[in-house]
């Protein structure tokens, strides 16, 4: 549904997306990561013809962006930075206008994504009187307008309390089942992107660092969850056994390629270290992500 050849954009002297190559299939939920600049939104940008690339080539359903904007965006609904409205209207008469801007759209449907998005009995309210919450479902309801294939949803739950999250992630959920969306969505929610996401890309600086499935994402690494009564010294006497590469967060260790870890609990109790607990959890894609973007602690040095 998405394809991104080689994508590069530059403003001035700042490279801000760096040889991209992406794709996301058809009927997939897929996420997009990374921290703040890391060339996420300016990626959607270009996928919504909205920022030109500087080298390389993005493919909507087979069309070309560039050379063929209109029918790569044919069947594309989108949420891409922060939805302007008429406060003094109603979200009806918001809806109504916007498709004058795009393609003349029956009663029948807008009252169709009305119903979608859980507005009925809100819409002839005027949006000052929204919640934000009920903004981001106004929002969704004019991407939806559209009847589009594919969703892109940028940040759909900024600003969103508690509650709202996840009513968006039930609704992101029900679009997909119910009307078979392709949906590409970038956040920095990580919780919500586990629950939504069959497959993930990480961005770092303009490049990308990872793309697989959600799974393989989660059990990536060959990482091991401890518990021991001195952690920076336990690092210490495993390092210098040759056993790990590297440590993080206090209890995770990053363990020599062919090590196992019977290995690592035995010279840990052959050295007197106190051991509570070991395990092989599968992290969760917050601590697959934090793993990937920052490099693991350096060892303490040998005293």
């Amino acid at each position: 549904m998405i394809e991104l050849r080689q994508v590069s954009k530059r403003f001035g002297q700042r490279l801000a997306v760096n040889e991209l190559s992406l794709r996301v299939p058809a009927g997939e939920v897929f996420g997009l990561l990374g921290h703040n600049g890391a060339g996420k939104s300016t990626a959607i940008g270009m996928m919504l013809g909205q920022v030109w690339p500087t080298a390389g080539e993005v493919f909507i359903g087979g069309a070309e962006v560039g050379r063929e904007r209109r029918r790569a965006l044919s069947k594309v609904g989108a949420i891409f930075e922060t939805p302007a409205f008429y406060d003094y209207l109603s979200g009806w008469d918001n809806l109504r206008i916007f498709t004058q801007y795009s393609a003349p759209t029956p009663a029948a449907r807008l009252r169709e994504v009305v119903d979608w998005v859980g507005l009925t009995g809100r819409e002839t309210s005027p949006v000052r009187t929204y919640s934000h919450g009920m903004r981001a479902r106004l929002a969704l309801a004019q991407a939806l307008l559209p009847g589009p294939e594919l969703l892109i949803l940028d940040e759909p739950g900024e600003g969103l309390d508690p509650e709202g999250i996840a009513e968006m992630r039930h609704t992101i959920l029900r679009l997909h089942r119910e009307l078979g969306l392709t949906i590409l969505l970038s956040s920095h929610l990580l919780t919500e992107v586990e629950q939504l996401c069959t497959r993930i890309a990480v961005l770092q600086e303009g490049r990308k660092i990872f793309e697989g499935p959600l799974a393989e994402a989660k059990s990536n690494g060959n990482w091991l969850r401890v518990e021991v009564g001195d952690f920076p010294a336990a690092v210490t006497l495993l390092t210098q056994a040759g056993l790990i590469t590297g440590a993080r967060d206090g209890r995770w260790l990053a363990l020599a390629t062919g090590v196992g870890v019977d290995r690592v609990v035995r010279c840990l109790v052959e050295h007197g270290a106190a051991v509570f607990a070991v395990s092989r959890e599968q992290p969760t894609l917050e601590e697959f992500y934090l793993s990937l973007v920052r490099k693991p602690e350096p060892p303490a040095a040998a005293t």
